[in-house]
C-alpha cells in the first residue's frame, strides 16, 4: 500500500502503534495531510492496479494481523473483500487509536449490507467528517 509519509522518520523506533490525537510523532504537515485525507491519495494507484477498492475495510499493518485474528472474533472475515481507501468504520470516527473490535463490527456491517448507495455515502462522508488521527 502506497502512502505519503506523515510521521517522523523514527516514529516507530519503540514499536508499532496507532496514531493518537495530538500525536507528537506526527509531522506538522502530516497532521494537515491526515486531517484532509491527502495522505491517502497515492493509494489510488493501488486501486488502479486492482489491489484495493475505493471503499472497504481499511487494511491493518501486517505485523498486527496475526495478533488481531487470535484476539477479535470474526476478524479474518474482513479479508474476504478488497481493502478500501476509506470505510464505514473510518467515517464513523473509528480510526487511529480506537476500539478495534468496534471497527471490526462496523467493517462486518459494511460487508453484510453492501450496496452502491452505501459506497457513495461513505465516499461523501470521507470528505465531510474529519475525526481521528493527528
Amino acid at each position: 500500500m502506497i502512502k505519503l509519509r506523515s510521521m517522523k522518520l523514527d516514529a516507530e523506533k519503540s514499536g508499532v502503534g496507532w496514531t493518537v490525537k495530538g500525536d507528537p510523532r506526527c509531522l506538522r504537515v502530516g497532521a494537515f495531510m491526515r486531517r484532509w485525507n491527502i495522505d491517502e491519495i497515492p493509494q489510488f494507484w493501488n486501486v488502479l492496479r486492482g489491489d484495493m477498492s475505493l471503499v472497504g475495510p481499511r487494511p491493518e499493518r501486517p505485523e498486527l494481523i496475526e495478533q488481531f485474528k487470535e484476539e477479535i472474533p470474526h476478524y479474518n472475515a474482513r479479508h474476504n473483500i478488497k481493502p478500501g481507501i476509506t470505510g464505514w468504520a473510518q467515517v464513523n470516527g473509528l480510526r487511529g487509536d480506537t476500539d478495534l473490535s468496534e471497527r471490526v463490527r462496523f467493517d462486518l456491517h459494511y460487508i453484510e449490507n453492501w450496496n452502491l448507495l452505501l459506497d457513495f455515502q461513505i465516499m461523501f462522508l470521507t470528505f465531510v467528517k474529519r475525526e481521528g488521527a493527528c
